[in-house]
């Protein structure tokens, strides 16, 4: 397999600065709504989440996004796992959705704020029950001997909750990444990509810069 042989051309559609709206928030919204009617376009809400832990190596996974507002992009993790503890001594945060199927991109850069309990509460009880037994029964990021002793873990969690609502774990939590810059993509044809960075200035607006590709 020649891994140089595998290319396609971009033809879907380019990108102006007349089509952009102003506020780049508006922008995501709208792409994102066109990724979900997108049938072929799998996980739309799936981001690749990047964080530097303190000696500065760079670490991704892939997280969904659970909220979005003025404030910013909303997701939620267990507070023990690795991505939590590298945005404990550096707050810097990368979200990339990966929109292949429509030949777009948009890369986040900003930092994340921890959520209040009562937001992640208010999350937590809404998910599937066997997705709040789950978050009960995974220490993130952290060895497991088996994936039987994983499953040991979440039946034992089930026997424990079999009445009433699943409590909050006190080591589960939420972030705000709040937006500093924020990329949009359009794949063009001969590589000639449109890329528009939108930047956040001190007075809360925004200003938008057409990219080279």
């Amino acid at each position: 397999m020649k891994l140089e042989d595998i290319r396609r051309e971009y033809t879907q559609g380019g990108l102006q600065r007349e089509m952009l709206a102003v506020d780049p928030i508006v922008q995501f919204e709208a792409w994102l709504k066109q990724a979900v009617e997108a049938k072929f376009s799998n996980d739309p809400t799936a981001m690749v989440v990047a964080t530097v832990d303190e000696t500065g190596q760079p670490s991704q996974r892939i997280v969904l996004l659970k909220h979005l507002d003025e404030n910013g992009f909303v997701f939620f993790t267990n507070t023990g796992s690795r991505k939590a503890q590298e945005l404990k001594t550096n707050n810097k945060i990368s979200l990339h959705f990966p929109w292949h199927a429509i030949e777009r991109q948009v890369i986040v850069y900003g930092e994340a704020k921890p959520l209040p309990t009562s937001a992640v509460a208010k999350y937590f009880l809404s998910r599937p029950k066997e997705s709040q037994l789950a978050a009960w029964a995974s220490q993130q990021s952290r060895p497991v001997s088996s994936r039987q002793a994983l499953m040991q873990t979440f039946n034992s969690m089930k026997s424990k909750f079999t009445k009433g609502d699943i409590p909050l774990p006190d080591f589960w939590g939420g972030y705000c990444v709040e937006p500093t810059k924020i990329e949009f993509w359009q794949g063009g044809e001969h590589r000639l990509h449109d890329r528009f960075m939108y930047v956040k200035q001190a007075d809360g607006n925004w200003t938008v810069d057409r990219l080279n590709p």
